[in-house]
């Protein structure tokens, strides 16, 4: 057999395999196992594994070693189930094994991942004595670590008597590859302890583990080894470096690592997108996307799905679909994993949700990321039901919602008030455990908090074992939303005295709180400590200073703060200008209305409500009717706020005709507000006749506003019809509705006290009329 090793290695091709073949049988050397095992081998080497397995199959009695290169040869071709299938044949024939068979019966068991049989088979090679193979350990613990069972993977690397660099290697990777990157660092450590010369492979796994953590320092040690040592790899050492820069936030390394790259392939190109991208520097990826695309190098899947990111978070739809077209135009596929969700997000983050649709319903992908990537589109645009239907189709089709899936559908519920949505998710997240999921729990919070279950929100709240400060925040928000703004400044006193982390919204909500309830002291101590803190000061927080000071009556401090922003929104505007009309200040609020719209910034309905009250209030009936005029002419279609503000300011002015003819031409019905606006001039002028016809009309209305019966019960006391007042009163109670009291709060000695109606047991009520 020797001799005709050379005429092995001599064939080129199938055909002068297939002579040699035909010698062999000629001279009956075809009998003999060896020429018969090498012939096995050479057909597969040349691509024909179907003539191999007929090699094999007529061979009346295959020795272990033709048995394991046959299983070797179908390894070659992925054909992993029938690796496994001829390895339990050749135990059912009772055919003695070799360790040579069980490096390609392993690897086969990792591809399929069927741990059973592979712990079967470990069974089997300690039963045969193999276990001291160097190349079967080697074997055991990359199979094991492809598996995902780490700790047999380990047990087998500290059991090994010899250690090579191929195994320091795959225990290194097998950590690295399940999500132990830490442990994986730490076996990387002592392999450079005990001097063992490491490999490209060892390398790779050891940068990724460095770029997961974010230890810039230990990566940068590695790539110095790798520099000295002069190791160079298949160019996928250069590429795993650029990524663990760019997940280290060293974007000159990477981008150095890539100019002085000799052979940029697809994959340097792609690591690099995608560093920008991790980085925020989308429009620096889209950039070198073109000088890819220049320098006329091929694109992949992952490549175009980095570039779509770059748009989808940029919002640039034109460039966005500009890469769909091409994606379509070269014949790719859409329905693949990576572009389908790729395209998802692209739409779903310009706000084309119907397009979004479109592609999704198109796509084959049936992944969980695809379904999350619409459902939160259609929460971003105010689309909440169609969410909350997306999702339930998604569970007809039995594709089972992930945390991602229910934080999105718990804020759908909330933002439509859908507490009994809500609390079927709340069920579903504590049958499948997601209910310890921080994420998860702050979406509940924010949910109950929407409905206006403030119980249930502060009931998770408490079991929540570890409180982030995004926790904290949501219950903040949560109470101050739903009218609790001194429980939400206790927390904030709780989370101060307990030396929490704090944020900008933490300190937001607070002094959101303090704004609603009037808190002044209150209000200067978080803005000392916001100060003192370093808490980065931005627009929103500026913005609910200027609105607390305003609203609590330091107009002086109010306009410091609103003139010392960098940048004002809208809302900005609007707090200052309300704050001038609501103490009275119209003349102030006007010329920083003008102050506005010379900045070039339009005003919205809500400063123009703002504006139209501070003039009804003050009387100020040309400058009303002025502004109402304009908000017409800006295109801005009046809300019943605007028409009662023009209804009041009239009534105030006597011109009670005028007002009721506003009523009257109202493109939707009056609500109690405007005709209370109207009803409260007729007194001031003495109009009965026209309050008369208000009682017509109102008689007629059904709702159940607290404040309807009330201003009907005072048009008919106004009248003198006491009788028909107090049937109006007795109406209101039998169907369970009461008059909202009226309260003060006053601040004394860095203290809120609440006064109310008839209320003699406030301290503030008592003082006072001891006076």
């Amino acid at each position: 057999m020797i001799q005709y090793m050379p005429l092995f290695r001599a064939c080129s091709n199938s055909r002068s395999l297939a002579q040699l073949h035909a010698h062999l049988i000629i001279n009956g050397l075809h009998k003999d196992p060896l020429p018969s095992t090498k012939l096995i081998e050479s057909y597969a080497q040349m691509g024909s594994l179907k003539t191999s397995r007929l090699v094999f199959y007529t061979y009346p009695n295959p020795d272990p070693f033709m048995w394991g290169v046959i299983i070797k040869c179908h390894v070659w071709y992925n054909c992993f189930q029938d690796s496994i299938f001829l390895y339990h044949n050749m135990l059912y024939h009772s055919t003695q094994t070799n360790s040579f068979i069980y490096p390609s019966v392993l690897r086969a068991i990792s591809a399929i991942g069927d741990v059973g049989i592979g712990q079967k088979v470990h069974g089997r090679i300690l039963k045969c004595g193999f276990e001291s193979d160097p190349i079967v350990e080697t074997a055991l613990l990359s199979m094991y670590g492809e598996l995902g069972w780490t700790v047999c993977a380990r047990k087998m690397f500290d059991e090994m008597s010899v250690r090579d660099v191929i195994s320091w290697s795959s225990i290194v990777s097998s950590y690295v590859r399940n999500g132990k990157v830490r442990e994986g660092l730490e076996v990387f450590g002592n392999l450079v302890k005990e001097e063992v010369e490491i490999d490209s492979v060892t390398l790779l796994s050891a940068v990724e583990a460095c770029g997961e953590l974010g230890v810039w320092r230990l990566g940068k040690s590695v790539h110095g080894y790798i520099l000295r040592k002069g190791i160079q790899g298949d160019g996928s050492l250069t590429n795993s470096l650029v990524a663990m820069y760019g997940k280290c936030g060293d974007m000159c390394s990477a981008e150095s690592l890539f100019d002085n790259a000799v052979d940029k392939s697809t994959y340097t190109w792609t690591a690099t997108i995608s560093c920008y991208n991790q980085n925020g520097s989308y429009q620096d990826a889209l950039a070198l996307f073109v000088k890819m695309h220049e320098s006329d190098v091929e694109y992949n899947e992952v490549t175009l799905m980095a570039v779509l990111c770059s748009c989808a978070r940029l919002g640039w739809l034109k460039e966005g679909k500009s890469i769909h077209g091409f994606i379509l135009r070269n014949g790719l596929d859409c329905d693949d994993d990576l572009l389908g969700s790729a395209l998802v997000d692209l739409y779903a983050n310009c706000g084309k949700v119907s397009d979004c649709h479109k592609v999704f319903d198109t796509s084959q992908d049936t992944r969980i990321v695809s379904w999350n990537m619409l459902i939160s589109g259609y929460v971003q645009e105010g689309l909440s039901e169609n969410a909350l239907t997306l999702f339930v189709d998604m569970l007809r089709k039995g594709i089972l919602p992930d945390s991602y899936t229910l934080a999105s559908v718990l804020s759908a519920s909330g933002d439509i008030g859908f507490s009994e949505f809500g609390c079927q998710i709340h069920s579903h997240v504590i049958r499948t455990g997601f209910s310890t999921e921080e994420f998860v729990q702050n979406s509940m919070i924010d949910m109950y908090s929407k409905c206006g279950l403030v119980d249930c929100a502060f009931l998770i709240f408490k079991d929540t074992q570890e409180r982030s400060v995004v926790t904290w925040n949501s219950v903040m928000c949560g109470l101050s939303r739903n009218g609790f703004s001194r429980e939400a400044i206790s927390l904030f006193d709780e989370i101060y005295s307990n030396s929490s982390k704090m944020d900008e919204v933490t300190f937001l909500a607070a002094i959101q709180a303090c704004s609603t309830i009037g808190w002044l002291e209150k209000g200067k101590w978080l803005h000392h400590k916001l100060i003192i803190f370093g808490v980065r000061h931005d627009m929103y927080v500026d913005t609910a200073l200027t609105d607390m000071y305003a609203k609590c009556g330091d107009l002086l401090m109010a306009r410091r703060v609103f003139d010392n922003m960098s940048g004002r929104s809208i809302i900005s505007w609007s707090a200052m200008i309300g704050g001038y009309g609501t103490h009275g200040q119209i003349d102030a609020a006007i010329s920083l209305f003008h102050e506005m719209v010379n900045s070039g910034i339009k005003p919205n309905d809500i400063i123009l409500t703002n504006i139209l009250s501070a003039c009804s209030h003050t009387g100020y009936l040309d400058e009303g009717k002025y502004f109402f005029n304009l908000m017409i002419n800006l295109n801005i279609e009046p809300k019943p706020e605007h028409f009662a503000c023009l209804v009041d300011l009239l009534s105030r002015a006597g011109d009670i005709d005028k007002a009721y003819e506003v009523i009257t031409s109202m493109p939707f019905p009056a609500d109690v507000s405007i005709w209370g606006a109207l009803v409260n001039g007729c007194r001031i002028h003495k109009r009965m006749d026209i309050i008369k016809m208000i009682q017509q009309r109102l008689e007629n209305m059904q709702t159940d506003d607290t404040g309807y019966y009330t201003l009907l019960s005072n048009i008919y006391a106004e009248g003198g019809e006491w009788n028909e007042s107090r049937v109006v009163r007795s109406k209101m109670h039998s169907l369970g509705l009461r008059k909202v009291d009226g309260y003060s709060m006053i601040e004394v000695e860095k203290r809120i006290h609440i006064g109310k109606a008839n209320d003699t047991y406030s301290f503030s009520n008592r003082e006072i009329s001891s006076l």
